[in-house]
């Protein structure tokens, strides 16, 4: 299984369905009975860990397995971020609405930029400063109007998704740049195995049942094994903005699903908030495009 014959028009597509499996997490969370915080991450970072050992052999071969030795400190970093995106983000979910955590992701994009540009030294255009304000504006929004209702917490958790995301990008790209490439599959494998292994002990005693198992064990597989493989087949067809941008499709399914499956409907304040981080994203997103592609056809022009 590899990228290879894979058209742009299919990768699209398939990324949809990739985005359309990660929403999932939220509906499917809200119809477990005994299930509650630490158990409901360990659990899902279990049937991850057990999903990816059975398909990574599949997919890479053995040498899989070998690539956790060789990665270097880089690769090890990166795992240990998957592992808090895993943990916060299943947490948050139990402490908070589906649409708060899911538009306090959708902060990843803009902070992975903020996070090249502070470390790294990449320089951002005015067009991603502008994005970062908006953005800003709407989750201050959105935080400020839950300072009285108990939900401020989640969505702090939450935040902890994005701030780990952003400086797992980081380590990447600066590893990149050395001329050490990271492949993030045995980083997610890490993570999932580190996530494992420290919410063992907070989940003790287990309290879910047959049905909770069942379906945390869905969440492992499908909507976080299976979509992570497909996601890295997708980002070696289509170029990073069309990711970030079909990636927000998560969002906007994860709110719908969340909405239609478990009555769960977001506060005015939330779809107030999301839509100003999700406009400022898209915006930026389309205008880094389009500028990419002018770009590609003054090429070919000088190149004529």
């Amino acid at each position: 299984m590899s990228g290879r014959g894979l058209t742009h028009g299919r990768a699209v597509w398939l990324m949809v369905c990739v985005t359309l499996m990660w929403a999932t997490a939220g509906v499917v969370t809200r119809h477990l009975e005994h299930a509650r915080s630490f158990e409901v991450t360990f659990w899902r970072s279990f049937f991850t860990l057990v999903s990816l050992v059975v398909i990574l052999p599949l997919w890479q071969g053995r040498a899989v397995f070998a690539k956790l030795r060789q990665g270097g400190r880089e690769l090890w970093i990166s795992g240990v971020c998957w592992s808090v995106m895993f943990t916060a983000f299943m947490v948050a979910l139990t402490l908070t609405s589906v649409a708060n955590v899911l538009v306090t992701m959708a902060l990843g994009p803009l902070l992975t930029a903020l996070g090249a540009r502070i470390f790294i030294g990449h320089k951002l255009p005015a067009r991603t400063w502008a994005a970062i304000v908006v953005a800003g504006l709407g989750i201050g929004w959105m935080y400020g109007t839950q300072l009285g209702e108990g939900q401020l917490l989640g969505t702090l958790v939450a935040l902890c998704v994005p701030l780990a995301g952003a400086c797992n990008w980081t380590v990447v790209q600066h590893a990149h740049a050395k001329g050490h490439d990271i492949d993030l599959v045995p980083a997610v494998l890490i993570g999932a195995a580190i996530s494992t292994l420290v919410t063992l002990p907070l989940a003790w005693p287990f309290q879910a049942n047959a049905h909770d198992l069942g379906l945390l064990a869905f969440l492992g597989l499908f909507q976080l094994a299976i979509p992570c493989v497909l996601s890295v087949l997708c980002a070696r067809v289509l170029k990073a903005p069309e990711v970030a941008l079909l990636a927000l499709l998560e969002v906007i399914f994860g709110i719908a699903l969340a909405w239609i499956g478990a009555g769960e409907e977001p506060e005015p304040s939330v779809l107030t908030g999301g839509a100003l981080v999700i406009g400022a994203l898209v915006f930026n997103e389309l205008l880094g495009l389009r500028e990419r592609r002018d770009a590609s056809r003054q090429a070919l022009t000088a190149a004529r």
